[in-house]
């Protein structure tokens, strides 16, 4: 190993030795410690943090060995997780016992660091079989902790007479909480990343599901209008007739609504103008043949469960102006949705056919299609207003667009 200016390193300073070297050396050790810190802050890769930390623990202390051993708790051992110095086939393999017999094993069980200076002569604990292979003489190793969970230990070892100090200590226990609480960091954020990443699926599992349901609702819906035509069609009484036939109408109306829905890329909101024209062309179709529906409708986006009563409503107000503003004659029939601001949109359904009938009060009607008329507009939440619009019949609401709504139909 080359010092960062490519000269072998020296020797490190005895303690109370010449002042200056001393002092340059702990500058020296500070300068490295404030390296690893702003490295910790832009890399997110905790191999490369390792492997970069041992790279300078070395370097800080002029040896050529540095290694950290990460506590594997079902094998009770160490396995080497990232080192320098080394020889091939040890980083990411070699184990080492976790018992308090090893000078490891000792640092991480009791939280205490262990400086040894003659390993030949230790009597506190066996020297593991890596550092004798590697001619080891003297070691020093502290505890990698963040957050009160234990991580492993940070040991410099060095294959050349001399001694470790208590300054050297305070470094190598500086780096191992800087690596600590950088490893608490990235264990922190690849928890929330599994996490996002679990709710993503989770919530694109959801829109998958929602997509499925809407078009079993709509394909089920279609049934029913099918069984309502098939009624009809064997019914002999005029007003059943008229009945099934509203019914069939509204049925396929909320079919409408789900085939959109399933057919839509976003399945909470959709496109006011796009989704009531496909509705109108619907209603169209199934008017006199003289009569024809103009619309102008504000390309908002719309809560999918707000849509299904407004289409409702819709509905109703359309066919009713077919049915009774111009009887077989000629006319028109007008839909606007208005965005009044950010908030609010009025509806209006108007014609120029026959008007309202006298003494008309919308509050007392009987029928259900102004009784539906009066409660989907409240489901809305505005209140309906029908106007004389002399000649014909204006019919407005205005009510709340709401982003997320939880209406029922």
């Amino acid at each position: 190993m080359h010092d960062e200016d490519g000269s072998a390193p020296a020797v490190a300073p005895e303690e109370g030795g010449n002042t200056s070297e001393e002092l340059a050396y702990r500058l020296r050790q500070q300068k490295l410690t404030s390296e690893l810190g702003r490295y910790a802050l832009q890399i997110h890769d905790g191999a490369a943090l390792l492997q970069e930390a041992t790279r300078l623990c070395a370097l800080g202390l002029h040896s050529d060995f540095c290694k950290v051993m990460k506590y594997l708790p079902e094998e009770e051992q160490f396995v080497v997780q990232a080192g320098v110095g080394w020889k091939p086939g040890v980083v990411g393999h070699a184990r080492i016992a976790a018992d308090t017999e090893s000078p490891v094993g000792y640092a991480f069980r009791t939280s205490e660091p262990i400086i040894s200076n003659h390993l030949a002569e230790e009597t506190r604990f066996r020297t593991p079989a890596l550092l004798v292979e590697h001619g080891i003489k003297r070691a020093i190793n502290v505890l990698i902790e963040g957050d009160g969970r234990r991580y492993g230990v940070l040991e410099v070892d060095s294959p050349i007479p001399g001694r470790f100090t208590s300054a050297d200590l305070a470094f190598l226990q500086g780096f191992a909480n800087l690596l600590g609480v950088a490893l608490e960091r990235q264990q922190v954020e690849e928890a929330r990343q599994e996490s996002e990443a679990r709710l993503r699926a989770a919530m694109a599992h959801q829109e998958v599901l929602t997509r499925e349901i809407s078009h079993r609702v709509k394909n089920s819906l279609a049934m029913v209008a099918g069984l309502l035509s098939m009624q009809r069609r064997g019914a002999s009484d005029a007003a059943l007739q008229q009945a099934l036939d509203d019914a069939r109408t509204r049925v396929t109306t909320i079919a409408q609504v789900h085939d959109r829905l399933w057919r839509a890329d976003e399945v909470h909101t959709i496109n006011l103008a796009e989704f009531m024209s496909e509705l109108c062309e619907l209603i169209r179709a199934s008017a006199p043949q003289r009569q024809t529906l103009s619309t102008d409708i504000a390309p908002v986006e719309i809560a999918t469960d707000q849509a299904v009563p407004l289409a409702l409503l819709l509905n109703e107000l359309v066919t009713n102006a077919f049915k009774y503003a111009y009887g077989d004659g000629e006319g028109t029939v007008c839909v606007t949705i208005q965005s009044l601001d950010l908030s609010h949109l009025r509806l209006t359904v108007s014609d120029h056919g026959r008007g309202l009938p006298p003494g008309f009060d919308a509050e007392s009607a009987e029928s259900l299609g102004m009784k539906l008329i009066a409660s989907l507009g409240s489901q809305l939440g505005g209140a309906p207003e029908w106007q004389d619009a002399e000649p014909g019949t204006r019919f407005v609401l205005e009510f709340p667009l709401q982003e997320r709504s939880t209406l029922q139909v």
